[in-house]
């Protein structure tokens, strides 16, 4: 299985991004989801997390209230929002997956995703 990121770039404080992840086969129906972003010099952390069906979704508290995690099981995608994006938002961001029977539950460890995309570089200047 392979995961694809996209849709980093350069932009303001204050400007908004969506990040994507496709899946390489339907993975996204029996897969917990997750982002994840490593800024330089820092070690890689949670930002968001939603279970199989996305109705269910936790995130880190630097984020919460202005990205927003959603997914697309028919076009096996995973999306970040990010809006009023902050200049330590600044990092490479990674989406994740980890196949599970139970609908219900999201993950927040890292140790925990099995399948990884490549990363995306988010650049906000001030």
């Amino acid at each position: 299985v392979q995961l694809q990121a996209s849709g980093g770039g350069l932009v303001q404080a204050g400007e908004s991004l969506k990040l994507s992840c496709v899946a390489s086969r339907s993975l996204l129906p029996v897969a917990a989801m997750a982002w994840y972003r490593q800024a330089p010099g820092k070690e890689r952390e949670f930002v968001a997390g939603t279970n199989r069906s996305g109705g269910r979704s936790a995130y880190a508290d630097s984020v919460k209230g202005r990205f927003t995690i959603s997914r697309d099981n028919a076009k096996n995608t995973l999306t970040l929002q990010m809006n009023s994006l902050k200049p330590e938002d600044t990092a490479v961001y990674y989406c994740a997956a980890r196949e599970t029977p139970y609908v219900r539950s999201y993950y927040i460890k890292m140790d925990e995703y099995g399948y990884w995309g490549q990363g995306t570089l988010v650049t906000v200047s001030s």
